[in-house]
């Protein structure tokens, strides 16, 4: 058994576990050898040499364009997508007890896809398309706000807050195919890239927002991760160590659904992220909210970025949605963590 290094500072103390860390060091490097391959490979491929140079020292006008404003912008913007709906992921799990939660599962997905779609059919053409984010993040808030409401009774229990996101998961669902039926062509056709889960053609001023968003919400994630732990107790035995409960639930299903509907705004409604990184990440380091969410975090970004780097180089000279490919992955993995949960 190892010992855990105990960090203290006043009233201030944190445990490190040292077998975490390494692998979180790991990861990270993985995770840059995976940017700087994204980087290289396309139509005109580079080498890893040449990219260094490139972002570094500068070089070719034509090819710093390429990997300065064409990849670069959107292989971060898939990172930062993967990684909110990672955490987004890790949360609900932990808050519902349930390994199976997810923000595509409980509605939050559905409330954004919803929103999105009514804004493209009938307000894009009046006001323009810059504030589809922002229909995005309302809808996943109005759909999480009427989870949370319909699943009150003296308190919201886990179970309940499962099975009416599950119901309100399926009715937005509906209203989004109902508005694509009777919406024009040009506008299901964008909806429809939207709601497969696409980073094509991003610039620099998506990335730099979702980032903007992700950091605002950190201060209140790091707040509420230590009682995170606690709150996976029975509801009498949290609540007898002088855990909130209900108010700590409210709080970690709001910066849930600012993740989550932060990620769906920018990077359209990618199934299956929220559900995989979170497993992947208990199975690689020790039980702790914290060390699970960085390496949720790596693990989210990276399937995003490698699932839109299959999008764009292995069915040239098609572009296609991330979205497809993190699908493929993730409904054999949902089923076979489903079949185990059965048994």
């Amino acid at each position: 058994m190892h010992k855990p290094l105990v960090l203290r500072w006043g009233r201030f103390s944190r445990r490190a576990d040292l077998p975490t860390a390494g692998r979180l060091v790991v990861a990270a490097v993985i995770t840059l050898l995976v940017m700087l391959g994204a980087l290289s490979l396309g139509k005109v491929v580079l080498s890893p040499v040449n990219v260094l140079q490139l972002l570094l020292n500068g070089g070719d006008p034509q090819l710093l364009f390429i990997v300065e404003q064409l990849r670069l912008p959107r292989l971060l913007l898939a990172a930062l997508v993967g990684a909110g709906l990672a955490l987004s992921g890790l949360i609900l799990q932990s808050m519902v007890r349930n390994p199976l939660a997810s923000p595509d599962l409980l509605g939050i997905t559905s409330g954004a896809s919803a929103g999105a779609v009514l804004y493209l059919s009938f307000l894009s053409a009046l006001i323009g398309a810059q504030w589809l984010p922002l229909a995005a993040m309302l809808g996943a808030g109005l759909a999480a706000l009427a989870i949370y409401l319909l699943a009150w009774k003296q308190g919201v229990s886990p179970l309940r807050l499962v099975l009416i996101g599950v119901g309100v998961s399926a009715l937005l669902a509906a209203v989004t195919t109902f508005t694509l039926v009777f919406s024009p062509l040009t506008t299901t056709l964008s909806a429809y890239v939207w709601l497969t889960g696409s980073v094509y053609g991003a610039s620099w001023a998506e990335p730099q927002a979702l980032a903007l968003w992700l950091l605002a919400i950190l201060p209140l994630l790091v707040w509420l991760a230590r009682k995170v732990q606690v709150q996976q107790l029975d509801d009498a035995l949290a609540q007898g160590v002088g855990l909130r409960l209900q108010g700590l639930r409210a709080g970690l299903l709001l910066v849930s659904v600012a993740l989550a509907g932060a990620a769906v705004a920018w990077g359209g409604a990618m199934a299956f992220v929220g559900l995989i990184a979170p497993h992947i990440a208990r199975r690689l380091v020790a039980p702790g909210f914290v060390g699970q969410a960085l390496m949720a975090a790596l693990v989210g970004g990276n399937l995003v970025m490698l699932a839109d780097l299959a999008g764009r180089t292995l069915f040239l000279p098609l572009d296609l949605p991330a979205g497809i490919f993190v699908a493929v992955l993730g409904t054999p993995y949902f089923l076979y963590l489903l079949i185990n949960q059965t048994h």
